[in-house]
């Protein structure tokens, strides 16, 4: 019978990768905790017209790539393939906003889109998303811009760079519009790639993000968002510079970032890393003020970002497994009962380490100990019993021990 294999696009994540995971894990609770966010874990499942009203219908991500299906009553349902939506969803429907003016939160989890797999991407896919609710200042766009920064310099990340924009608002984005429309009309159609052929009637602001070569050359002289922001944008966007450079945070202003989601608006930014090809963005996010309102909650402005965790992982240095403080080595039958008694008194005393589950030869159990990283290899065979001293090796020096049971936290504390 053949053996049933994974899906293309889904991953084992195991050994070193696992513990990187779990690194950054750890890191975002402590970093994103010091600047009072809270832990908010969502559905991964969400109705689909959830995402269709806030990433946008003429996106790529709903137009091709989200994993929607009919439930049993032939609702349509979606595998999340971002975190910000539900979010808000959460926001509204928990009733997050009363009674404080500011709410902070952040998820870890997996997203699904349905992608040609690549290095650094899969169809599920990691994020760590940050998201913060009440607020419209820019000095929170600074902040969280920092806390991001904080966050990858944390994990001991050095080679990246900062690249910020504003995306205007609903005031100065459709003078942008227009520009950029007058732009194309006078730019040869057939030059672009055939989604943004599609595009540029759609959603032209799409075109700036497009990654094939001929359409950035074509798109290198389009008008700039920063040409066309209105009185409150444009100040907004120089407390946010402002504010980064105090803080000591490089930054390159990019006019061509525009995110790939159509809720942006006013600051985005995206950190990049010069080790991972072509594929070089890490993280990213901006602003979201009307995406509360337009999925029907209390006009709150937001801002947020997204880590992936995948892109991450090709950055990080294999952390080294957790200490093995011991092995209990089995070599004689009427030694198991005890051996367990000995491994779960060492492990309430806050040590760790396993025993062996039946008997063996000393050589191989030795090896064994050696293989797993244990610092202390305790011996239980015919002797030990006899004598109730347990024989304990030091696997680094090779030095050996006879001690009684009682003694040992003492010894492999040390």
């Amino acid at each position: 019978m053949t053996s049933i294999r994974k899906i293309r696009g889904f991953s084992d994540i195991m050994g070193p990768e696992a513990r990187k995971f779990r690194l950054m894990e750890e890191r975002a609770s402590a970093v994103f905790g010091r600047y009072g966010y809270d832990e908010l874990r969502m559905p991964l499942l969400e109705r689909t017209e959830l995402f269709a009203r806030s990433i946008g219908s003429d996106t790529d991500v709903v137009q091709k790539e989200m994993f929607t299906f009919p439930d049993r009553k032939g609702r349509y349902v979606t595998l999340r393939p971002e975190a910000t939506a539900g979010a808000v969803r959460a926001y509204i429907e928990n009733k997050l906003y009363s009674g404080q003016n500011l709410t902070k939160v952040f998820t870890v989890g997996p997203m699904f889109r349905y992608e040609r797999p690549q290095k650094g991407r899969q169809r599920q896919f990691h994020q760590v998303n940050a998201e913060a609710f009440g607020s419209a200042s820019p000095l929170l766009d600074a902040e969280m811009v920092l806390m991001l920064w904080t966050y990858l310099g944390e994990l001991g990340l050095t080679d990246l760079t900062l690249q910020i924009n504003s995306l205007g608002c609903r005031e100065c984005q459709p003078e942008y519009a227009r520009r950029l429309q007058e732009y194309l009309r006078d730019t040869d159609a057939d030059g672009f790639c055939s989604d943004c052929r599609e595009r540029r009637e759609r959603n032209p602001l799409r075109l700036l993000d497009c990654k094939q070569t001929q359409c950035q050359e074509l798109m290198r002289e389009a008008p700039s968002m920063l040409d066309c922001l209105c009185e409150e944008c444009r100040p907004h966007f120089n407390t946010v510079m402002d504010n980064l450079q105090r803080m000591g945070i490089a930054y390159e202003v990019n006019s061509r970032l525009v995110r790939g989601l159509d809720y942006y608006q006013r600051t985005t930014f995206e950190v990049l890393s010069g080790e991972i090809g072509a594929q070089s963005s890490v993280a990213g996010g901006g602003r979201y003020d009307d995406l509360v309102r337009q999925l029907g909650g209390p006009d709150h402005p937001a801002i947020g970002f997204a880590c992936g965790m995948e892109r991450l992982s090709l950055l990080l240095d294999d952390p080294a497994p957790a200490d093995t403080d011991f092995y209990v080595a089995i070599l004689d039958d009427n030694g198991l009962a005890q051996g367990m008694r000995i491994c779960e008194d060492l492990r309430r005393k806050g040590l760790s380490g396993e025993m062996s589950y039946e008997t063996g030869s000393l050589k191989s159990q030795v090896r064994h100990a050696d293989r797993i990283g244990a610092r202390y290899c305790i011996f239980l065979g015919r002797d030990e019993l006899e004598s109730g001293r347990l024989t304990v090796r030091d696997m680094g020096s090779g030095e050996q021990y006879q001690r009684e049971a009682e003694a040992l936290p003492e010894l492999l504390g040390q």
